[in-house]
């Protein structure tokens, strides 16, 4: 694994450190991408609703804000699942309680992403075939 690098604070010029905490975020977005399917997903399903609104000519903005919310709450799965494994490489029935939470977090914010795509995607898509 080797040594722990060292802290972006740490470092006497200060926007070398930010850089460096950039690149420790990017780090964790890639890590994500690679080993979470359900990342992937996500990533793919937002894209997916932005083109639909530019493309419908609905505000972008809450389709970006629904998406970074499913997103980070995913990430911040990932990160937990991964913290949890480390502390109890066994099954613990509390590590279970946690990782199932923090999923239940990710499966709701989801829902209501979905529920405000739906709200603003499909009238003007109904339209656009139509339908409406």
């Amino acid at each position: 694994m080797g040594g722990v690098p060292p802290r972006p604070r740490e470092d006497p010029r200060p926007l070398k450190g930010v850089w460096r905490s950039l690149g420790y975020a990017w780090e964790g977005i890639l890590y994500a991408w690679r080993v979470q399917r359900n990342f992937r997903l996500e990533v793919c399903l937002g894209l997916l609703a932005l083109g639909l609104a530019l493309w419908l000519g609905v505000s972008p903005v809450p389709v970006l804000l629904a998406s970074a919310l499913v997103l980070s709450l995913e990430l911040m799965n990932t990160a937990l699942e991964a913290l949890a494994d480390l502390v109890s490489p066994v099954f613990h029935p509390l590590v279970k309680r946690a990782k199932d939470t923090a999923a239940a977090a990710v499966l709701l914010a989801s829902f209501f992403a979905l529920l405000v795509g739906l709200y603003l995607l499909l009238p003007p898509l109904l339209g656009r075939f139509g339908l409406s």
